[in-house]
């Protein structure tokens, strides 16, 4: 049974009226089969081909202790990943979602070890990105899974329309920032049909678009089965924090270096990661973070 916002990408795929009014009303839109097999394949080359996450990752501990891992960059570099980043089917979607130009943000690979990773925590992403300088939502993610995400294995649960409930007040829970916890039970709790919490259980290359004001959280890992996602980011170029010392750890306005669609495919770099700008775990006030 498909999810209301739910569709499946082609080739020929454009974003239709219908696309943004869903964005609009739900704060996201999910396209199935968007990143191919053969993409997807070379995008786990980077990670299980490379020290990455052993150099870089570091875990998020939820409040039981349990972490899910996390690489992130701030400069998509020109590795495999960096071509997802900057091609043209993940930038123009996110322009034309944000209605304006777009830069890249941050992106991350969140990755839940069998029977290891952790929660996390209902959050807003605007929640944490309020505190890096953005005056206004006008922000987005990009989640596109790497292997299977189920409910067994910790998939991403969203609530529909809560973008329009504002930004909600955060605070650490463990070592993560998460959502008022009362706010968010009032929210589930509405009988108004506002909103619709739901199980997004994705393959591997969809991708879900979603606003940075819509809650969402994910439950531990208690599978055998390892969850990956590639998680990029992007806000629109009239909302870049104005100085450098308010944006934090995530950079100012930059203009996309874009690339063909094709150019996922004929990217043979899955290790050099010069100039990707990968984030310091102690550089980043929203989290309290373990090696």
């Amino acid at each position: 049974m498909s999810l209301p916002g739910e569709y499946n990408f082609t080739p020929d795929f454009t974003l239709s009226q219908t696309h943004l009014e869903d964005f609009n009303s739900l704060g996201y839109i999910l396209l199935r089969n968007f990143l191919s097999p053969a993409e997807v394949a070379k995008a786990l080359r980077v990670f299980e081909e490379t020290d990455i996450i052993k150099k870089h990752g570091f875990g998020i501990p939820d409040i039981s202790g349990r972490a899910p891992r996390m690489v992130l960059w701030n400069t998509p570099g020109s590795d495999v990943t960096g071509m997802i980043c900057r091609c043209e089917k993940v930038v123009s979607t996110s322009e034309q979602l944000l209605g304006g130009e777009v830069y890249h943000y941050h992106s991350k690979l969140v990755m839940k070890e069998p029977r290891i990773g952790g929660k996390q925590e209902w959050h807003q992403d605007y929640g944490y990105w309020y505190n890096n300088g953005l005056l206004t939502p006008d922000a987005l993610s990009v989640f596109v899974p790497l292997d299977q995400c189920t409910r067994e294995n910790g998939c991403l649960q969203v609530i529909a329309g809560s973008h329009k409930c504002g930004r909600i007040e955060h605070a650490f829970t463990g070592g993560q920032t998460g959502a008022d916890v009362e706010r968010v039970r009032e929210i589930l709790g509405d009988k108004s049909g506002r909103f619709y919490h739901f199980h997004v259980e994705m393959s591997p290359g969809d991708a879900l678009f979603f606003h940075s004001n819509v809650l969402h959280m994910s439950e531990p890992n208690d599978s055998e089965m390892v969850r990956r996602a590639l998680i990029m980011a992007y806000n629109r170029r009239d909302n870049s924090a104005g100085r450098a010392e308010v944006a934090g750890h995530h950079p100012m306005y930059s203009p996309i270096d874009r690339v063909p669609d094709s150019a996922v495919l004929k990217c043979d770099n899955v290790s050099d990661f010069s100039g990707k700008e990968f984030l310091l775990p102690e550089n980043d006030r929203t989290v309290r973070s373990s090696k």
